[in-house]
């Protein structure tokens, strides 16, 4: 069966598609605005720490939260949420009222409203297409981001630049408004466990708190060696990676090839995102996790590629080639990490997995 076919997942996908659009433009937007109101990079980087840092530990709570209440509802309230946030930063840019401070209130707003209902977004997925359809579901579900999220770098940048932070924010805003409307769209079954009655309300006599709940996800992960040794992988992989690309990166293209070619490297990077889902919708490993460690790897040439001195029209090609590398295998493990979770976690803990 097609995924395609599921009237939720369609739905589901829209609404993913659109948020990764408007998530894409929404950082390009405040950073340039911290920047515009004289903030250092100091501030910046404070701003975004907030977010990050604000992100996890919400993320926690979601996960219960995501595994108790309607998944629909949360992404639905959220998304609406958010718009009104982003709204009135957009309402107070254009009126001459920002601060910094401001933008870091609402980087905190935006980081917990968001982080509440991502858990859910995820977890969602299973409940609207067959078991057997997952894969692909998962596959298209990630394109569909990965091509939204690379226009929006773009038309962010686009709308900063002619238009000004406010009116980038603003877009951001609408793209909530769209994606609450189609997440409402997104009616599915709840599912239910042995302690609960058809429809997911509680059995009579059967109540847990949220701290016992998420102990019991905890439990779930560390219960299953895979998942918490690529949990583990993914934690040494980021540490290691991260300030590689995000902050030596940058530094390091911009003085040997010029700014320039930190855009191409990135477009790469995108480009391999896309081939890789698209190489995923008929690429089916038996072994899931293995064939996607493998892949993994393959991100090891975007660094190498920063790292190697080579000069001119050759250095710009090698960075974009390790960059496109670094995409397509990063992609095809997050198709067959992706499949393993939602195929293999209880649906009524798979929130709080995720």
């Amino acid at each position: 069966m097609s995924p395609w076919a599921s009237h939720p997942f369609r739905w589901l996908v829209v609404g993913r598609t659109v948020d990764a659009f408007g998530n894409a433009i929404g950082p390009v937007a405040l950073a340039f605005a911290v920047l515009r109101l004289g903030g250092s990079a100091t501030q910046l980087g404070l701003v975004m720490a907030v977010y990050a840092g604000l992100d996890v530990v919400t993320s926690l709570a979601a996960g219960v939260l995501g595994d108790r209440w309607s998944r629909r509802a949360l992404m639905v309230w959220t998304s609406a949420l958010l718009a009104v946030v982003q709204g009135a930063v957009a309402v107070t840019w254009l009126l001459g009222r920002a601060s910094i401070g401001l933008l870091g209130v609402a980087a905190a707003g935006t980081a917990v409203l968001s982080a509440l209902r991502t858990p859910s977004a995820e977890a969602i997925l299973s409940q609207t297409v067959p078991r057997e359809a997952l894969p692909t579901a998962i596959t298209w579900r990630r394109l569909a981001a990965n091509t939204a999220l690379t226009a929006g770098f773009a038309v962010g940048g686009i709308l900063v630049a002619v238009l000004g932070p406010g009116w980038a924010i603003a877009v951001d805003a609408l793209t909530f408004v769209i994606a609450a409307g189609c997440y409402a769209q997104v009616r599915v079954s709840r599912w239910h466990t042995p302690g609960e009655q058809a429809g997911g309300e509680p059995a009579s006599g059967t109540t847990t708190s949220m701290l016992t709940e998420l102990r019991e996800g905890f439990a779930e992960v560390f219960s299953r060696t895979w998942l918490w040794l690529m949990l583990l992988q993914a934690m040494i992989y980021h540490l290691l990676y991260g300030g590689v690309q995000g902050v030596l990166g940058p530094l390091v293209v911009r003085r040997d090839h010029g700014e320039a070619t930190w855009g191409w490297a990135m477009a790469a990077l995108m480009a391999g995102f896309i081939l890789g889902g698209l190489v995923c919708l008929r690429y089916r490993p038996r072994r899931l996790l293995l064939t996607g460690t493998l892949f993994l790897a393959g991100t090891a040439a975007f660094p190498l590629a920063l790292a190697l001195p080579a000069d001119g029209a050759v250095g710009v090609a090698v960075i974009i080639v390790g960059a496109f590398g670094h995409g397509f295998g990063l992609e095809v493990f997050s198709v067959q990490w992706d499949t393993a979770i939602q195929t293999r976690v209880p649906p009524d803990k798979l929130a709080r997995v995720m």
